[in-house]
């Protein structure tokens, strides 16, 4: 078995300097993402979502990105899942990406909502037309028998559907966190890495450095 506490990597790629950054950090942001993008990074959308309970428990797991803009990062998913359910309780989330092979990440934390249901027909109409089933298949997050149930309402939708168009479930749809605050995180070597906080403060982000 190999010794855990031995896996390390040193972080040398790159640096984060208060000069070369953006005033706001949706456009470093941006150029972040371009970076990644162009680095073709395999699944560059995955990001971390964590989420509260009613009774205070935390809870995370990985979602997709579907879009960002100046407001935030909005991504879809089933609202009467279990963070669905959390989202409603708590509308205080946070999220996360790691892009190893640039030695970035990216902390976000802010505030949830629904995006407009326009939003959500619109980007549910571009979905692959089995993924339109599948999400409305799947009683995401409950308890089930076994796979068939899924395989059986998947054989009933696709009767229900024939040759029409598939209808995006009312359950289902897009969420928006909106920032108040966003760290850049950017490996050095030694494990003194530059972070750089963008908080909100009086409707100004100001740029604050952390300590590794």
């Amino acid at each position: 078995m190999a010794d855990i506490a031995s896996i390390r990597q040193e972080y040398a790629l790159q640096t984060l300097d208060e000069k070369d950054v953006d005033k706001d950090p949706m456009q470093q942001f941006s150029k972040w993402w371009e970076a990644a993008v162009s680095s073709e990074i395999e699944e560059v959308n995955a990001m971390s979502l964590a989420t509260v309970s009613e009774r205070g428990t935390p809870s995370v797991r990985i979602v997709l990105l579907k879009d960002f803009n100046e407001d935030g990062f909005v991504f879809y998913t089933n609202y009467q899942s279990d963070k669905g359910k959390d989202m409603e309780a708590n509308k205080n989330v946070a999220i996360s990406f790691f892009w190893k092979e640039l030695q970035r990440q990216i902390r976000i934390e802010g505030t949830v909502s629904k995006v407009d249901a326009s939003l959500s027909d619109a980007y549910f109409a571009t979905r692959p037309r089995a993924s339109q089933i599948g999400a409305a298949a799947s009683p995401q997050s409950n308890v089930i028998p076994d796979r068939s149930l899924l395989e059986t309402n998947v054989k009933d939708l696709q009767a229900k559907y024939e040759n029409k168009e598939v209808l995006r479930p009312i359950q289902w749809g897009g969420y928006i966190v909106k920032p108040r605050s966003i760290e850049f995180w950017q490996g050095r070597r030694s494990r003194l890495h530059d972070r750089l906080l963008y908080v909100k403060e009086n409707e100004k982000w100001l740029i604050r450095r952390l300590a590794p």
